[in-house]
C-alpha cells in the first residue's frame, strides 16, 4: 500500500481519495506561530501513522473525475476518513464537520494557525486535484519539490 497524500492511497493498484475530506495538497505550506511549514507533507506523514503498516479496508461505490474509488477507509473500526479531520491533517468536505469543529477548538494540525483551504490552494495555482504517481514515480516525486507541477 501506499500513502499518495493526506487524502490519497494506493491499496491493491487501486487508487482511493478518502470521502468526505479534503487534506493540504502535498507541496501546501501552512502558517503557524513559528512560521510556514510543509503541512501537505505532514498530512501525509498524519495518514502514514495512523496506518502504521496495519491492514486497510476500504468501502466504496462511486468514482471521482480521475477514476479514483472515493471510499471510507478503517482499520478495523478506526474510521481513517474520520480520523483525519480529527486531527486537524484534513478538513471535512460534506462529511465529518462535527469532528472538524472538535479538530479547530483544540487548534490540532492545520488549525493551529492559518491555512487556505486546499481546494483553494489548488484553484490559485490551477492545480488539478490529481495525486502524485505511485510506485517508483511516487517516491521520485517525495524526493524532489514540484511546487505548483500539476501532473
Amino acid at each position: 500500500m501506499i500513502v499518495n497524500d493526506g487524502d490519497t492511497i494506493t491499496l491493491n493498484g487501486q487508487r482511493i481519495r478518502l470521502l468526505g475530506i479534503d487534506a493540504p495538497e502535498y507541496n501546501q505550506t501552512c502558517m503557524a506561530d513559528d512560521g510556514s511549514y510543509r503541512c501537505g507533507r505532514q498530512a501525509r506523514e498524519a495518514l502514514v501513522k495512523l496506518i502504521a503498516g496495519r491492514a486497510v479496508a476500504c468501502e466504496g461505490g462511486k468514482r471521482d473525475r480521475y477514476d479514483r474509488l472515493l471510499a471510507i477507509c478503517k482499520i478495523g473500526t478506526l474510521d481513517l476518513n474520520r480520523a483525519m479531520v480529527e486531527q486537524g491533517w484534513a478538513v471535512a468536505y460534506g462529511d465529518y464537520d462535527d469532528a472538524q469543529r472538535t479538530a479547530r477548538a483544540r487548534r490540532a494540525g492545520i488549525w493551529a494557525g492559518t491555512f487556505e483551504r486546499p481546494r483553494d490552494w489548488r484553484a490559485s495555482r490551477n492545480i488539478r486535484d490529481e495525486p502524485a504517481p505511485a510506485g517508483f514515480l511516487d517516491w521520485l516525486w517525495n524526493l524532489f519539490d514540484f511546487s505548483g507541477i500539476a501532473l
